[in-house]
């Protein structure tokens, strides 16, 4: 049986506080590239009602040359709490992102420096910051001054394995007036490969004083109260393990506050789930939201009797019948609970 130790219960016990930004949850839903819109971040919030949700990643440079900010930056204002997260290397770029992000409603401002694909990396975004502290550092004190609202960043352990600079890059984030670190427990040259090596996370609770949230394998409640034992972080954030489970940031700060385990979604309401991401998005987006959605539902269709077959025919639906009428067949094979 899963417990709580009373030293995380009395951990716990308290909001979240981001500078003087106040969250009632302890568990975060990751920015996702491509995932996490407004049509999945209400999914989450409807399971998990207190918890902070995050944008997908805004390009700062990209944001300077509009007129008109991207769909991605939209934010409904019932969804608080909320933060916009961009990325850039530019620290004035990022400073006038980051006020049209406030302007937008975000709650905090949250900076990425852990993305570890090669077209954010080559331009000196992402998790390449790890490699130019200076800059990185320059980067925060810039949005720091920029806006009235708390600064966070999310980032990683090192390059390589031999690059691990976590603690002394953490440490200039925080002086430099960060309010909360994030950092995924893998290098850049691991991906998303390989345990992740929460130890790290530990040591940079022990040298900070701001929240430091940890992240990497947080797939369950079990795997989200053993990194917070483990490493005595402030909080989880769920990344990977939401995809086609947006049930899990509520599972888990369901337990986080009452010790109890939720029972899990069956395969028929996991179906139902997708049916209605699938109707959400192609309201929300129209034909590219049936695009977007042909991976979630591949994600969705996963652990019963018939997943891979329907997994097949999931990834290439043209409409929102199809897809809605191949779940439909889907469910009818499966015994009722």
């Amino acid at each position: 049986m899963l417990t709580l130790s009373p030293e995380l219960q009395e951990r716990l016990a308290t909001p979240l506080k981001i500078g003087d930004f106040e969250v009632k949850s302890r568990v975060l839903q990751s920015p996702l590239s491509g995932v996490t819109d407004l049509v999945f971040r209400r999914l989450v919030r409807r399971y998990a009602p207190d918890s902070m949700m995050y944008t997908e990643m805004v390009n700062a440079t990209g944001l300077h040359y509009v007129k008109q900010l991207p769909r991605i930056m939209e934010i409904d204002p019932n969804e608080r709490p909320i933060s916009i997260q961009l990325f850039d290397c530019r620290p004035n770029f990022l400073a006038e992102a980051a006020q049209k992000a406030v302007a937008e409603g975000a709650d905090t401002v949250d900076i990425n420096m852990g993305c570890p694909v090669n077209k954010i990396t080559k331009n000196g975004g992402g998790s390449s910051l790890l490699r130019d502290p200076e800059n990185a550092e320059a980067i925060v004190r810039a949005v720091v001054d920029a806006v009235d609202v708390p600064v966070t960043v999310k980032t990683r352990i090192g390059w390589t394995d031999k690059e691990i600079n976590i603690l002394e890059f953490a440490k200039r984030m925080e002086d430099a007036g960060a309010k909360m670190i994030t950092v995924h427990g893998r290098t850049r040259s691991q991906g998303y490969t390989g345990p992740a090596k929460w130890e790290w996370i530990r040591r940079v609770k022990e040298v900070l004083s701001i929240p430091v949230i940890g992240n990497g394998d947080i797939f369950s409640v079990e795997a989200a109260v053993r990194c917070l034992e483990e490493t005595g972080a402030d909080g989880v954030m769920c990344s990977r393990g939401t995809l086609g489970y947006p049930f899990l940031v509520g599972e888990v700060d369901y337990f986080l506050k009452t010790g109890v385990e939720k029972i899990p979604p069956t395969p028929i309401e996991l179906l139902e789930c997708a049916k209605e991401h699938l109707r959400a998005l192609w309201e929300y987006k129209g034909e590219s939201g049936v695009s977007q959605a042909r991976k979630h539902l591949t994600w969705y269709a996963k652990g019963f009797p018939g997943a891979a077959e329907l997994r097949g025919v999931l990834a290439v639906v043209e409409t929102v019948e199809q897809g809605c009428d191949s779940i439909d067949r889907a469910i009818e094979q499966l015994p009722a609970v």
